[in-house]
């Protein structure tokens, strides 16, 4: 197990248990990732303290200017005439009417996000971001590096993890989403862009697989075939083909990849993040919160006579 972090080439072992037949790396994977996901919604996030804003200081004064002195204010740069009838005006508007500066790039994020479970979103881009730049680099060496040279085979495993990484973190963010009812809120393009974005990549690390040019590749190839022709898919896509494999690994399914992850997170800056099914409005907005404390028990309240 230690060998395979930085080397492929050895065969891997296997669990069989009756009709199941598992590897040892894929069964400690899920293992790892249902761990991951009972962790997430049951340990408390980590507490972040807010800093304080800044008094900004009083611009300072010209050379040659007394105390006393005033200066009047630039007047502002005459702003262009704007023609709305042209397309690109149109679409600037309604980008800003849909996805303004604040809601694209937001200064700050609900209480609620504090936790775990909204941690793998981020951890799943992170994921494929390496998975990205790790198999350009393979894509630029070729088979013959990334089999023979030592620092290929690290580049090859770091490649590997991170594909892992990014369809383990991808399965827990989906978890959590669907037991939170994710599509709640006018969320339904979000929730079935992720879940479209998820079977992609299941499609897109199957061509990996093909990819590799090694015995697990080729018997993985060809007991697929199979499979695709009985689909009716053999006669596009024909798993024994390498460069075609290839191709769509590196050039076609990234760039559907790419696009539907963009759309992904647009619609989650669009919709915001969705809250807990047991949010109320005061943890959606803390103006709403209560300023004084709110009593659960009634106070006994003394008599004159327990006065004096």
């Amino acid at each position: 197990m230690i060998a395979a972090l930085v080397d492929l080439n050895p065969p891997g072992s296997y669990l069989h248990w009756g009709f199941i037949l598992i590897s040892l790396a894929n069964f400690l994977v899920i293992v790892a990732m249902v761990i991951l996901f009972a962790l997430a919604i049951s340990l408390p996030f980590l507490r972040h303290h807010r800093r304080k804003a800044a008094a900004v200081a009083p611009a300072p004064s010209p050379a040659g200017a007394g105390p006393g002195a005033t200066h009047e204010p630039r007047p502002p740069a005459p702003e262009e005439p704007v023609d709305p009838t042209l397309w690109t005006s149109r679409l600037r508007r309604l980008w800003l009417h849909f996805l303004p500066p604040s809601k694209l790039l937001p200064d700050s994020q609900p209480a609620y996000v504090a936790s775990w479970i909204y941690v793998f979103g981020v951890l799943t881009l992170a994921g494929f971001l390496v998975a990205c730049a790790s198999g350009l680099v393979l894509a630029l060496e070729g088979p013959i590096w990334w089999h023979t040279s030592s620092v290929g085979h690290f580049v090859n495993s770091l490649h590997l993890w991170s594909v892992e990484c990014f369809m383990g973190f991808m399965a827990i963010h989906l978890w959590g989403k669907f037991w939170m009812a994710a599509w709640r809120g006018r969320r339904a393009l979000t929730w079935m862009t992720g879940v479209v974005a998820f079977l992609v990549s299941v499609f897109e690390a199957f061509t990996g697989y093909l990819s590799q040019t090694n015995f697990d590749s080729q018997w993985i190839a060809f007991e697929a075939k199979d499979a695709m022709n009985a689909a009716g898919i053999g006669a596009f896509f024909n798993t024994m083909n390498f460069g075609q494999a290839l191709m769509l690994h590196i050039v076609f399914v990234p760039l559907v990849l790419v696009a539907i992850i963009a759309l992904h997170i647009l619609m989650v800056r669009l919709r915001g993040v969705v809250p807990p099914i047991d949010a109320k409005p005061e943890h959606l907005d803390p103006a709403l919160a209560p300023t004084e404390p709110v009593l659960t028990e009634p106070v006994a309240v003394p008599t004159e006579e327990a006065l004096r």
